[in-house]
């Protein structure tokens, strides 16, 4: 209960409980005047809470009308600004929460009943650690400092967009409750030098002080530790943790010296050197993926091993399905990605009104896109594929099977034992971390009656601003989406074995919406169209 509130409670109590005891003496009553001055007063800042609390949610208004008027306009192009779109999850998940708690102090406005409704439709706690990870792995693929990220300095971003000291905060905190120490400390300096900088937050110097010496102390970095802490102090002298916090580093650096002058003595040298303080630049750690570098070099455009050998033996011409009847007068342009293995890019795939309708088909039905667990066997989500996708049977609509018989004419390929075009639509950070698109489980139920993924159809149904790239580790390709091409390639080797040079990887998008559509033909079906060779990698 507020303080005024209280004490506006308890005069009144005292009033009532008192009533039939103060007539019998005037000298009693004189204290009920002052008693009534103090509910005057407390009064006076209930009603002064009242007016705090309506501006406050006038000025919320205000400035959510213009920023809604702003993002309804476009929509898209809005969200198109990861830092945007972060802000959104975080805004529904977390201010509207801190808005409905000082709503609620007034019960007579319906606001409430209506946010209670909504609410259930709002982001989660989940999503918005989800939102936050995915500005980290975009400043980690694209390495951009925190400082880039928190002005929203993005290339190709129509709706500019930057972090307060609170979001960077949350950022810090997020990164620190996933144990994630290398994040939280470039978050926490992030969100402590635009609060040195003056900008006005409600997040304290010592709240941010207090993770990140702890997450300083994590790397070992024990003198910019105890630094950081007694910067707390100063702060908050009271400030219990911290107090012993500082005293516990100050034994450790005493017993790394006590070591080093042991080590001096064995040595018999007489040089003294002060403690070496790191400079705060810490190692990003290792991870699960062994190619983790290379994979984010291309995708940043560095380390793509086009040589001018190798560009001389791509070559663009018209496709025509090999004589595909449909294809003679109105034939495709086929461009060569990549020699071996031989990746093509045929343009004008999609029209802009095929490619809305499939989208359209599309949207109602996106779901969280799964993985098959290598172990089990079973579908699940998994962090390293972000993504929403949808599932497009022909009798949905006859742009569907237009499409369907367009990559059979294309490609030569039947379509009857192909999978169900997959529609796909990438969030903010969206990805798909090195992949083969062929099984190589034994266990899957359609290698045994449709065979294994012999190719993959892949359409491009929207630019991208920045980010978004299809990767090739093992030999250094990248190919960037252009709306309404396609990229063809083989999966399996003409003898059925899988090559796996073809591993390869969805991009995170870092400014844009990315919308691609896909069709992955099986063996079954295909034995006549494309034959085995005379060796086993043909």
């Amino acid at each position: 209960m507020k303080p005024w509130l209280q004490l506006f409670v308890t005069c009144i109590f005292l009033i009532w409980h008192t009533e039939a005891e103060f007539f019998t003496s005037i000298g009693q009553m004189t204290d009920l005047i002052y008693a009534e001055k103090d509910l005057v007063q407390s009064l006076k800042e209930y009603i002064r809470a009242e007016e705090s609390k309506l501006a406050q949610i006038k000025s919320w208004a205000e400035k959510m009308e213009v920023l809604t008027s702003k993002s309804t306009s476009d929509p898209e192009g809005y969200l198109a600004h990861p830092v945007n779109a972060y802000k959104l999850v975080k805004r529904l998940n977390t201010d509207w929460l801190e808005l409905e708690n000082l709503v609620l102090q007034d019960t007579t406005n319906g606001f409430i009943a209506n946010l209670t409704i909504q609410r259930q439709f709002f982001p989660t706690e989940e999503d918005e650690t989800g939102a936050a990870k995915a500005l980290m792995r975009l400043q980690d693929t694209y390495k951009l400092d925190p400082e880039t990220l928190s002005r929203g300095d993005l290339p190709g971003t129509k709706y500019r967009s930057s972090l307060t000291v609170g979001d960077c905060f949350g950022m810090g905190k997020t990164a620190y409750n996933d144990g994630d120490y290398y994040h939280t400390v470039l978050w926490m300096e992030q969100a402590l030098k635009q609060h040195d900088e003056g900008e006005d937050t409600t997040v304290s110097k010592v709240e941010i002080l207090d993770y990140l010496s702890y997450a300083v102390f994590q790397f070992g970095d024990l003198h910019r530790a105890m630094e950081l802490t007694r910067r707390l102090i100063s702060l908050d002298s009271a400030h219990e943790r911290a107090g012993s916090n500082l005293r516990y580093f100050e034994k450790l650096v005493e017993k790394e010296r006590e070591e080093e002058e042991k080590e001096k003595s064995v040595n018999k040298t007489n040089t003294t050197t002060e403690p070496v303080v790191q400079s705060g630049a810490y190692e990003r750690p290792l991870d699960y993926l062994p190619e983790r570098d290379i994979y984010e070099a291309l995708c940043r455009g560095e380390g793509v091993k086009m040589t001018p050998r190798r560009q001389k033996r791509l070559f663009c011409r018209y496709h025509d399905g090999n004589r595909n009847p449909h294809l003679l007068i109105a034939p495709f342009k086929e461009e060569d990605e990549w020699d071996s293995p031989h990746i093509v890019r045929y343009y004008e795939v999609m029209s802009d009104e095929e490619i809305e309708k499939i989208k359209q088909l599309a949207k109602p039905r996106l779901a969280r896109a799964t993985v098959r667990d290598p172990k089990t066997g079973v579908l699940t989500v998994a962090s390293y594929r972000v993504s929403k996708s949808s599932w497009l049977e022909e009798d949905d609509d006859p742009v569907v099977a237009k499409v369907n018989q367009r990559m059979q004419q294309i490609t030569g390929l039947t379509v009857k034992t192909a999978e169900l075009l997959q529609v796909a639509n990438y969030g903010m950070g969206g990805q798909y971390e090195p992949h083969f698109d062929f099984s190589r489980r034994p266990f899957d139920s359609t290698l045994k009656s449709e065979g294994n993924r012999l190719a993959t159809f892949l359409n491009y149904m929207s630019d991208v601003e920045a980010g978004g790239a299809t990767v090739f580790p093992d030999f250094g390709a990248a190919i960037w989406p252009k709306k309404g091409t396609a990229v063809f390639w083989y999966n399996l080797f003409r003898s059925g074995e899988g090559d796996y040079r073809t591993r390869h990887a969805a991009c995170p998008v870092l400014v844009g919406c990315k919308w691609v559509s896909n069709k992955w033909f099986h063996e079954r079906g295909n034995e006549f169209l494309r034959p085995c060779g005379r060796t086993e990698v043909d």
